[in-house]
């Protein structure tokens, strides 16, 4: 007897793990499949008003990105961003000090107009999705202020007027990254909730542009600096955005070297391929020769 009941025990034991093992493979086919999938591009760009900033070794730069998330598994589009990772190029250089700074307090109790034009972190930027309108869901465009936060972090006031009025927050740290990755933006994104118990709203695309600079005296000080050389295959970035669920999105991108990464003697060089090696060699002992 005592046999036969430590034979159905076994029996039912094994069922059980079955049964759990069962359920785990669906879990991970299942949020596999339904998991968004994101884009990154990103370029250095002139800063207006700063003459020989942008895409060029060494020099004051902003950062203009863009993303995409698409994804269906959240009422037909993607679930709500909650967060944004934003990793940069290891040599890159953030100078956040001498600028001014907006508290998020400010901007949550008086708006944006509240900041003084010292802490702007960059041009006006937008984000595009979906929000409950109503018992439907429609299209929305709001633009997105950087501003420079308190304690070296970043903000983005999120503003949109028509089919709904939404107004939001997203507070970021900035922290640094192991190589080959370096300053990089932590990022909170506040749920869009438009209609009460309705789905939350849902971003599909964010560009936004980080960068600023100020002077004084005969000095100009820049947020962003390129670093003054470039990888082989130009400057890795990387993105990692988590939803609303718990699903996690990640993607890459490597942003093309400056064109005279390789030191160009001038514009107007009659033989670009002979010059080019000589340029290549010189690169490695001169990273600091400016024309």
């Amino acid at each position: 007897m005592r046999s036969i009941g430590r034979g159905s025990q076994r029996t039912r034991r094994t069922t059980a793990c079955l049964v759990v093992l069962g359920v785990a493979v669906l879990g991970l086919s299942a949020s596999a499949s339904a998991a968004p999938t994101i884009t990154l591009k990103a370029q250095a760009v002139p800063i207006p008003g700063f003459k020989g900033t942008g895409n060029i070794l060494g020099a004051g730069a902003a950062l203009k990105t863009e993303f995409t998330i698409s994804g269906t598994e959240y009422g037909g589009f993607p679930p709500p961003l909650i967060g944004v990772e934003f990793y940069g190029p290891a040599s890159a250089k953030l100078h956040p000090q001498g600028f001014g700074t907006c508290a998020a307090t400010t901007i949550e109790a008086s708006g944006p107009a509240a900041c003084s034009r010292a802490s702007v972190a960059g041009p006006k930027g937008s984000a595009s999705g979906v929000v409950s309108f109503g018992a439907e869901r429609v299209q929305e465009t709001l633009s997105v202020q950087p501003f420079f936060a308190p304690g070296g972090g970043l903000e983005f006031f999120a503003d949109g007027v028509t089919p709904v009025s939404i107004e939001l927050l997203s507070k970021g740290k900035v922290i640094s990254a192991s190589p080959p990755f370096g300053p990089t933006v932590v990022a909170e994104v506040p749920l869009v909730v438009t209609v009460p118990g309705a789905l939350d709203g849902s971003a599909e695309a964010i560009n936004v542009t980080v960068g600023a600079a100020y002077r004084k005296g005969r000095k100009t000080t820049y947020y962003i600096t390129v670093p003054r050389s470039c990888p082989k295959g130009g400057f890795p970035l990387k993105a990692t955005m988590s939803f609303l669920g718990g699903a996690t999105a990640e993607a890459s991108y490597k942003a093309p070297c400056p064109r005279g990464s390789f030191h160009q003697p001038s514009k107007s060089s009659h033989h670009p391929q002979r010059k080019s090696h000589h340029r290549r060699r010189r690169s490695h002992h001169h990273h600091h020769h400016h024309h």
